[in-house]
């Protein structure tokens, strides 16, 4: 039974052993470089870094990525549907009300979120 498990042992020991040896020799040859103050400041282009690291995302920015993937993500339950639909001969109709059900819920979705502006850019 051992036997079994002996190729997945060896494989977990070899990349164990790799990830150790890489980061060994990074830091060896990481010391090896002589560090100076210039060499530690961020690169922008060949431009002086100023502001802050990371700019500031305004809130509208989050608000419409998160409504993209929601909406993305039920499309994507529309594809195994579809398959399923043209398989199906005697419960096709239960599956097609289902799906237009399920369509109309998004619909009041997308309608709330165009009421309350959430896809207006001059706000």
């Amino acid at each position: 039974m051992i036997r079994e498990y002996l190729p997945v042992l060896l494989q977990i020991i070899v990349a164990v052993g790799f990830a150790a040896a890489v980061l060994i020799v990074s830091v060896i040859v990481g010391k090896s470089g002589r560090r100076t103050r210039v060499k530690d400041t961020a690169y922008e282009c060949g431009m002086v870094p100023q502001g802050e690291a990371q700019p500031r995302f305004g809130v509208k920015f989050y608000l419409v990525a998160m409504l993209f993937i929601l909406f993305d993500l039920e499309i994507v339950f529309m594809y195994p549907w579809a398959v399923v639909y043209k398989e199906t001969i005697g419960h096709s109709t239960l599956i097609l009300w289902s799906m237009l059900s399920f369509i109309s819920i998004l619909m009041v979705g997308y309608v709330y979120a165009l009421k309350k502006g959430a896809l207006d850019w001059k706000k």
